[in-house]
């Protein structure tokens, strides 16, 4: 590694940059620019996205504090917040969505062999979706409700990994269930959603994709016993059973019979009721395959804790849009930083690490191989766990 470079610039040079031209030429992003090309403007968005920049304002302070480097960050000229700000209304965020999925493809070749603690050789994704909260006199294009507007994060988790491997972002009252029409089915996948998503009719073309789904059973589901298996009660397992629908509508909806598996969650007390259409595995597989999908509920919390996308830079869609998927391909990019270099920190020190000491001239081996200590504060310990892949 060239320790002449900043810590940014060699964060940049894993990325991807004859990809990126390519993408940017595809949409002609660079037409009649002159200075602030879609280069530097991803360049600045990142920087903001690993330093925890608050404002546009914030954004020109803390780089023009650092002005006898920024030729080496990347940047041609200082960065102004109308020229930032400019970019975020006009840059396609097409460009930069388009951009992450290629990094979300590398990060998910990297992360393919990761244990996921269960015996299964499926991919296994979770499905959820996660609403941020805007000012409707600001975002009045965001609808949500009467007295406010919000912008929803559709998300396909792959959970070898916790990387995202779809996401659409929508406004706040696109229902979750629409979501399943965007997907491309994967055949031997494994789909693993809450009820929110239990709609028949989209389940059975899943099913008729070849792919599995996990999701919980609402309490007025019309259903018959069709066949009992044998299970261990000890396990906390009541009954596994074979099930056809009895509803005049879910019965057209879906003609095949169903798994529905009770499980007594003794750690509550809960009685849960899990649906699938996958009937090789144990029963106690699909138990722990929902409880896995807990997962995409942690990712959630973690990229608004740690990454700009509660706060905008700018009050349009398009710059809405641009700020969310240039955090999640920060997020990916570090996550394959971590894995390329064989690291064992958490992304979360990572994190951290990185933003203190972007402007340092040291290899980026050095700075990072040795950070392995953890917060002293029991609730980052939980979540440093979970995101210790």
């Amino acid at each position: 590694m060239n320790t002449g470079k900043t810590l940014f610039a060699q964060l940049m040079d894993f990325l991807p940059w004859t990809t990126f031209t390519r993408i940017v030429d595809r949409y002609d992003g660079n037409r009649r620019v002159r200075t602030f090309s879609c280069a530097e403007h991803y360049r600045v968005m990142a920087f903001a996205q690993l330093t925890y920049r608050e404002s546009l304002r914030d954004i020109e302070a803390s780089l023009s504090a650092q002005a006898h480097k920024l030729y080496h960050l990347g940047f041609r000229e200082p960065v102004r917040r109308s020229t930032l700000a400019d970019a975020n209304e006009t840059r396609d965020w097409r460009i930069y969505a388009e951009f992450a999925q290629r990094l979300i493809a590398h990060a998910r070749t990297l992360y393919a062999q990761e244990d996921l603690g269960l015996e299964l050789t499926n991919t296994v994704y979770a499905l959820d979706s996660t609403t941020i909260d805007l000012c409707l006199s600001v975002f009045p294009w965001a609808l949500f409700r009467s007295t406010k507007s919000a912008v929803k994060m559709h998300t396909l988790l792959d959970l070898r990994g916790n990387i995202p491997s779809f996401i659409h972002i929508s406004d706040g009252k696109l229902h979750d269930v629409h979501a399943l029409d965007l997907l491309l089915p994967e055949a031997g996948a494994i789909y693993v959603m809450d009820r929110g998503y239990i709609d028949f009719a989209r389940l059975h073309a899943l099913h008729r994709a070849g792919g599995f789904f996990v999701t919980r059973a609402k309490t007025n589901l019309a259903a018959h016993r069709v066949y009992s298996h044998p299970v261990d009660r000890e396990t906390g397992l009541v009954c596994d059973q074979t099930i056809a629908l009895d509803g005049f509508y879910t019965q057209k909806d879906y003609p095949d019979h169903l798994r529905r598996i009770r499980f007594n969650d003794l750690d509550n007390g809960k009685r849960l009721i899990f649906l699938s259409n996958h009937f090789e595995l144990p029963a106690l597989t699909i138990c722990l395959l929902y409880k896995s999908r807990w997962q995409v509920e942690l990712f959630f919390k973690w990229i608004k804790q740690h990454l700009r996308i509660k706060q905008f830079y700018g009050t349009s869609e398009n710059a809405v849009k641009t700020q969310i998927w240039i955090a999640v391909s920060v997020y990916v990019l570090v996550a394959i930083i971590k894995k390329r270099l064989n690291l064992e920190a958490s992304l979360y020190t990572l994190l951290q690490i990185l933003s203190v000491t972007l402007f340092e001239k040291i290899s980026l081996q050095q700075a990072l191989v040795n950070s392995q200590h953890k917060s002293s504060s029991s609730d980052f310990d939980n979540q440093l766990d979970l995101f210790n892949f």
